[in-house]
């Protein structure tokens, strides 16, 4: 019997030997076999109450099929998706497989639901989702986009109860939204896949956790012990000077009167807009103070506007150069290489859209 599946490294259907030749073997639940052993016997017509529609026994096997069908997805609580934290990265045919890796499926298989409970990689899921949501919502298959909505619902969960990085949500959000209406807009000029009325109601959903972020209080922690004002000026210099984003420095120096006064720092940004930009970049959008000096925090968000930023996650995913297998790098993949580390790159939000770009 040849292999027949969908993918050659996992598992084929199983297959039964009949009269007929060999046919697909489908689990169902006793109770629809028991259900469908009925409406076999029956070899009379099944007259309804009404008694104006008739139907034959064929059409009766029809409609077991379909409620067999309608069971089967009624019951699911949700797609099924692979358990693997791996993907095999193939961008042509060969004998072994057929068609390409799409962005869609390696949505699904990559376990982006778990990943969004470790700290590490939560801010990494979310830019993914984001770069999707601006550009790439409608390359996904039906089952990547309910896998998609899936995931924001449990990240803005996540996000309402542990009040964590919501700004980076509502950014989110904001381009989701407008994404879906231009799409809402411009139905049948472009590609959606589901109902019309579907989209709506994701749309409404969307609406509803932007209120109900724009509503989030943030609860004051009740702690005798040590604070972050009690922390002498140099340490908390030295946070400051840990942080990679702007915002996140205005937002600290909201806090105290101290911690305002550090974030005001020109050296600080100074050093902020020499990690992201080059001098080249500078030149060509200098912005002067009053006093003639070099406003650093307005050149920071004037040269974010032109040039893109540079991305600190605390873990992402990798890629295997030997294998072409797409991973994180703590659940590791079957690698063949003798050097497995030498072959591993990491894999910004933007790459992973682009390798999947033909």
């Amino acid at each position: 019997m040849p292999f027949l599946g969908q993918d050659w490294r996992s598992p084929g259907w199983r297959w039964i030997k009949t009269e007929d030749g060999w046919k697909r073997c489908e689990p169902c639940s006793s109770e629809l076999e028991d259900e469908n052993n009925k409406l076999n016997n029956i070899s009379h017509t099944i007259i309804l109450n009404d008694g104006e529609d008739i139907y034959s026994a064929e059409d009766c096997e029809f409609a077991s099929k379909k409620r067999k069908k309608d069971h089967f997805r009624n019951n699911a609580k949700s797609q099924c998706f692979y358990r693997e934290k791996w993907i095999y990265v193939h961008k042509e045919s060969t004998k072994e497989r057929h068609g390409y890796c799409t962005l869609g499926e390696a949505f699904n298989r990559l376990d982006f639901s778990s990943a969004i409970q470790d700290i590490r990689r939560f801010n990494y899921v979310v830019k993914l989702l984001q770069l999707i949501a601006k550009s790439q919502l409608t390359s996904l298959s039906g089952a990547a986009q309910k896998n998609y909505f899936s995931i924001l619902d449990k990240i803005v969960r996540k996000v309402l109860e542990d009040q964590y990085n919501p700004r980076l949500i509502k950014d989110l959000l904001q381009d989701l939204s407008s994404t879906l209406c231009n799409l809402i807009r411009s139905v049948g000029k472009s590609v959606l896949v589901g109902n019309i009325d579907i989209w709506i109601c994701r749309l409404e959903t969307i609406l509803l956790w932007q209120q109900q972020l724009s509503n989030l209080q943030m609860t004051k922690q009740v702690n005798n012990g040590l604070t972050l004002s009690d922390l002498p000026l140099h340490m908390l210099n030295n946070i400051l000077y840990r942080f990679s984003d702007g915002w996140d420095i205005i937002t600290l120096g909201q806090v105290t009167p101290t911690l305002y006064m550090l974030s005001e720092d020109r050296q600080l940004w100074k050093k902020l807009c020499q990690y992201h930009f080059t001098e080249k970049q500078f030149c060509r959008h200098l912005i002067l103070s009053e006093k003639g000096l070099i406003d650093w925090k307005l050149m920071y968000f004037a040269l974010q506007k032109y040039y893109p930023i540079k991305e600190q996650y605390g873990d992402t995913l990798h890629f295997c150069r030997h294998c072409s297998i797409l991973f994180w790098k703590d659940t590791g993949h079957p690698c063949t290489a003798n050097d497995p580390d030498s072959c591993f790159m990491p894999v910004s939000p933007q790459h992973f859209i682009d390798l999947f770009k033909f």
